[in-house]
């Protein structure tokens, strides 16, 4: 009997090991199915909004690592601190719009790896092309998963761990834009 508990005990910590390492896959799938199924609860509960909103803001304005940076101080480049105030003033049309990226149709397309072009879908394709993501990144608190679509671009999906089997979409890494496909902003 005792054999048999410490079999029990050992399948349980190696199945909670396995589990453990392949929850962002888990949670990368769970995004691709609750955008298929137009599932807002569900894609509520496996992305954080807010932080993916930050992450496409600078992607889609053209903006390098420099301009993502926080804006120094008045006093120690008083000329980059003044331009960084107007680029905050400038009208919103003129703003690029993140959302077009986190609706379900939009989000179906990025797991999919249609990149940039994923912006323009307005339903769920039915042509089921469903590469499988591979891991780019793996950390213990930290995963990025890569899409790569036919031209070999690939989108990143970064999920951070928010407890022990529990992980979370915090930024998504659109491929670089090319001259072809530019994204207008919203209207």
């Amino acid at each position: 009997m005792g054999r048999l508990i410490r079999n029990l005990l050992l399948a349980a910590v190696i199945v909670a090991g396995i589990s453990f390492f392949i929850a962002p896959v888990v949670a990368f799938y769970g995004i691709r199915s609750a955008a298929d199924a137009r599932d807002e609860q569900g894609l509520v509960r496996l992305i954080d909004f807010a932080e993916v909103r930050r992450s496409l803001r600078p992607q889609l304005g053209g903006a390098d690592a420099a301009v993502v940076a926080p804006a120094p101080s008045f006093l120690e480049n008083p000329i980059e601190a003044m331009r960084r105030q107007i680029e905050q003033v400038r009208p919103a049309a003129a703003r690029p719009n993140p959302d077009l990226y986190l609706n379900p149709a939009a989000l179906a397309a990025l797991t999919r790896g249609e990149g940039r072009g994923a912006s323009r879908s307005v339903a769920v394709s039915t042509d089921r092309r469903d590469p499988l993501p591979r891991v780019a990144y793996w950390g213990v608190n930290r995963t990025r998963l890569a899409v790569r679509d036919p031209s070999r671009a690939q989108t990143i999906f970064t999920f951070e761990r928010k407890g022990p089997f529990e992980w979370r979409l915090v930024h998504i890494g659109l491929p670089p834009a090319t001259p072809a496909v530019q994204v207008a902003p919203a209207p």
